[in-house]
């Protein structure tokens, strides 16, 4: 992630973006539930948002710095930070009530990445347990923010196809000129915790 968005993504106008926009649509699309995943946090502020709604929060990030960061500044809460690839960060099966993944899926080099990501998301969410993320769209102005970085935008008419062809159901997929949101559901009854 090149330098300006990390910045722009530990600063106090995305926390408030986040508590004004993401906050209110979140809490309407799904439960969050007792056990949460959340894969890129980067600096945690959607984690800080999170950990207050469930019990227990699982942040993987891949970022070695970011990790450790995040780790040493929520140590003793109820997060738990691990370093690692969300596609095999060894979470097992059939474990969280929900997965988020906040402004990070254009961060994975590859559709195939994102797909093997959807996958294991499906792997590690009990039955019933509902995916929720947010994306940017691919447009010059987001476009001139990843300079340097890695940037393979989603395309919000495929998306809701794709998370099916993993098995998710009842896929969501809204894009508006900056964002897509999205959410689904991994069918069955849930297991509880």
């Amino acid at each position: 992630m090149n330098e300006g968005h990390l910045q722009f993504l530990a600063s106090a106008e995305w926390a408030r973006m986040l508590e004004a926009d993401l906050l209110p649509w979140l809490v309407g699309v799904a439960d969050l539930g007792d056990d949460v995943l959340e894969v890129g946090p980067g600096p945690g502020l959607t984690t800080d948002l999170l950990r207050q709604r469930t019990a227990k929060l699982t942040a993987v990030e891949l970022d070695a710095e970011l990790a450790a960061a995040l780790a040493a500044r929520l140590a003793g809460t109820n997060v738990e930070v691990v370093h690692g690839d969300a596609i095999d960060a060894g979470l097992p099966a059939d474990r969280f009530s929900a997965a988020t993944c906040f402004s990070t899926l254009h961060h994975i080099p590859s559709s195939d990445r994102q797909d093997r990501l959807f996958a294991e998301l499906y792997r590690v969410l009990r039955p019933g347990g509902a995916f929720i993320g947010v994306d940017a769209v691919d447009n010059e102005r987001i476009r001139q923010g990843h300079v340097d970085d890695v940037f393979v935008p989603v395309d919000p008419e495929t998306l809701g196809a794709r998370l099916e062809a993993t098995g998710f159901a009842n896929a969501c997929v809204e894009a508006g000129e900056y964002q897509l949101r999205f959410n689904a559901t991994r069918p069955g009854t849930s297991i509880g915790p």
